[in-house]
């Protein structure tokens, strides 16, 4: 029998994406850990933007840890939004950090990362979103992260300990995964799906010869939701998601 009880208390972080929220029955409980999986191309990376520019506006204090490119460039490229402010990050509410710039800062610059290393790590980011007092967070990508702790083990105790650091300080987090478009899994080991408390999976599909992006909500502690797949369209008034008719078959 469902808990519907359980269902109403879990508070809420509305994304602010109408039909993601809808998708969730009202937003990802508050303190959960996601992953964002899918192939390039797919809007990973935009749909988490989306999510911290809307939390920002909401009033709640939002990071972006960019690990692979620069915070100037990614400004540049993924932020056409006609609801964004400049105003957000120059008032703290949206905050951008280079993970590059924090690994030289704690003497990381080494091609794969020990168990005290992964101390270091989690503390320096627990650190900053505490002082910050950082209510969402974005990684992107945990897979470039992992790419630095090689093993399963290092995998599983860096975001095990990253996890419940950050849902104690009350910051929802989301980790973007890539994947490639064949993977039968959802993450780059096979790990970080087993840990995160969801899974949004986003994909590139082909249809009457135009490729469309999809997503689909594979799992999410703590709430009922809909596994249906839908179409998501990126605009600059935001993502659009519109369900998938049935019947549609992909490429």
């Amino acid at each position: 029998m469902v808990d519907h009880t359980y269902r109403k208390k879990r508070e809420r972080c509305v994304t602010g994406i109408e039909g993601l929220d809808n998708i969730l029955n009202g937003g990802i409980p508050r303190d959960n850990i996601i992953l964002i999986t899918g192939s390039c191309g797919t809007g990973k990376t935009t749909i988490s933007l989306e999510f911290l520019i809307h939390g920002a506006l909401m009033g709640e204090k939002s990071m972006f840890i960019s690990v692979t490119e620069a915070t100037s460039k990614l400004l540049k490229n993924a932020i056409p939004y006609e609801f964004f402010d400049e105003r957000l990050i120059e008032e703290g509410m949206l905050t951008f950090i280079d993970m590059p710039a924090l690994y030289e800062k704690l003497g990381l610059e080494k091609p794969e990362f020990t168990f005290e290393d992964i101390d270091v790590l989690v503390e320096a980011i627990g650190n900053i979103v505490k002082e910050l007092g950082i209510k969402r967070l974005v990684i992107d990508s945990i897979t470039s992260v992992c790419y630095r702790l090689k093993t399963e083990e290092k995998i599983r105790s860096f975001i095990l300990r990253l996890g419940k650091l950050l849902s104690e300080l009350g910051c929802t987090t989301i980790l973007v995964s890539e994947i490639s478009p064949m993977e039968q899994r959802y993450s780059m080991y096979g790990v970080e799906e087993a840990i995160a408390d969801g899974i949004i999976l986003l994909s590139n599909m082909e249809r009457s010869g135009d490729m469309l992006r999809t997503l689909q909500v594979i799992k999410m502690r703590g709430t009922q939701h809909s596994r249906a797949k839908y179409v998501l369209d990126l605009t600059d008034i935001g993502v659009l998601l519109v369900p998938m008719l049935k019947g549609v078959g992909g490429g």
